[in-house]
């Protein structure tokens, strides 16, 4: 008998090893390019060695712990086509000849971006900015060039391209429950010296960070002088210039929770008026194409809220671009765009198709996924009505607008 269940336990040990996902993580080490090329085309690797580096499938979203944690400098950006330059920050993984040296980041379509505290564009954040990424391998067929840096040098992490999440200091802090805590304050130096805490414990040591005469320090509903600083508050800041001299500079500061908030919900408001002018965006999971019925899954890193006006009704026909009346005018309902992998659409005023929003329901929650689905039934199907292509779905209550022309890529085919 004990034999029996000696066989059987080995046995669930072997299945649950051999199905459980392996692939390599930022706990296996940091990159090393002489050892691993960033984890591809390595000719010595072996069973026991450690696994490569997660590949993003097309139409998956991929696997919770599976990017590589990047953090540096916003340098350049594309706002269009969610691209940036972010310039790595130095550690001790790295020789000094490949100090402080770009990735060529590109936001993958279930991206996410966040600016204090709150769900942003790529054009929210200012130039300068320090943030912390989550990034994926390139694509196989990605033959781009490097950022251009001296010597025709690289940093180790070049080969890290897809963007997975992208945070800034605030929100990175703010996720973990984490505040720093004034050790001292010289205004004679520009010094500030505080310890990160977390539930009101230090999580390392002391860290000095320059002032600026330029940062800003936020407290209540305003402003307030550098002189408001004070050793024992609990406050939350960005940075510029990380680890180039020191920990980096302040450029904002929050002394309290009310300012804090303050700076939330002026973002949360900008991402809403951003999304409810350019849709919410998803990928089609299934056609039904006899019964004209779409399915799409929401991509994640969007405000709630905005999920609960899929059941606003509108029976207001007029400017409604449908060629036939939808089944139920009493009902939610609502147009489908077909985007690029950038989020960008063609002419969303007047590329759209849709008619009733037949279900919407929970799905699980994955990386980069909303876990909100719906089906629409449509009143024609557009050539980009595929599954696993990008789109963007605008509600009825929505008013859809002629976007700036740069953002509509209608014409460039």
């Amino acid at each position: 008998m004990r034999l029996i269940l000696s066989i059987c336990l080995c046995a669930i040990s072997s299945l649950s090893a051999e199905t459980a996902p392996r692939f390599r993580t930022d706990a296996d080490g940091p990159v090393d390019p002489k050892k691993d090329k960033a984890g591809r085309d390595n000719k010595d690797k072996h069973a026991d060695d450690t696994p490569q580096w997660y590949e993003p499938v097309e139409g998956k979203f991929p696997p919770a712990g599976s990017a590589h944690a990047i953090s540096g400098e916003l340098t350049m950006v594309d706002h269009l086509e969610r691209r940036f330059y972010l310039r790595v920050d130095r550690n001790d993984s790295q020789e000094r000849g490949v100090w402080d040296l770009p990735v060529d980041g590109l936001m993958l379509p279930y991206g996410s971006i966040w600016y204090h505290g709150e769900p942003a564009a790529l054009q929210d954040i200012p130039l300068g900015t320090h943030l912390h990424g989550l990034f994926y391998l390139k694509a196989s067929d990605d033959t781009s060039p490097p950022p251009p840096g001296p010597h025709n040098r690289v940093t180790p992490e070049i080969g890290f391209k897809r963007c997975l999440q992208l945070e800034d200091d605030f929100t990175f802090h703010a996720r973990q429950k984490q505040l720093w805590n004034i050790e001292s304050v010289d205004l004679e130096l520009n010094k500030l010296t505080a310890t990160l805490q977390e539930n009101g414990k230090a999580t390392g040591e002391p860290k000095q960070f320059d002032l600026l005469s330029s940062s800003r320090v936020y407290q209540g509903n305003g402003f307030v002088d550098l002189k408001a600083l004070e050793k024992g508050q609990s406050v939350l800041f960005n940075l510029t210039w990380a680890t180039l001299y020191g920990p980096g500079r302040i450029t904002d500061l929050w002394i309290d929770a009310p300012s804090r908030q303050q700076a939330s919900s002026r973002q949360l408001e900008r991402h809403r008026n951003h999304l409810r002018e350019r849709g919410l965006a998803g990928w089609i999971d299934a056609v039904d194409d006899e019964s004209q019925i779409v399915t799409i899954t929401f991509f994640g890193g969007v405000d709630p809220k905005l999920f609960e006006e899929l059941t606003a009704i509108n029976t207001d026909p007029m400017g409604w671009p449908l060629s036939k009346p939808e089944d139920n005018p009493g009902a939610p309902k609502g147009t489908i765009a077909v985007a690029r992998e950038s989020l960008m659409t063609y002419d969303p005023v007047n590329d759209r198709k849709g008619g009733n929003i037949l279900d919407i329901k929970k799905i699980p929650v994955e990386p980069g996924s909303s876990g909100v689905q719906i089906k629409v039934k449509c009143d024609m199907l557009l050539e980009g009505f595929r599954p696993r292509r990008i789109v963007r779905f605008y509600p009825a209550t929505w008013k859809v607008i002629a976007l700036p022309r740069e953002e509509q890529y209608e014409g460039r085919e």
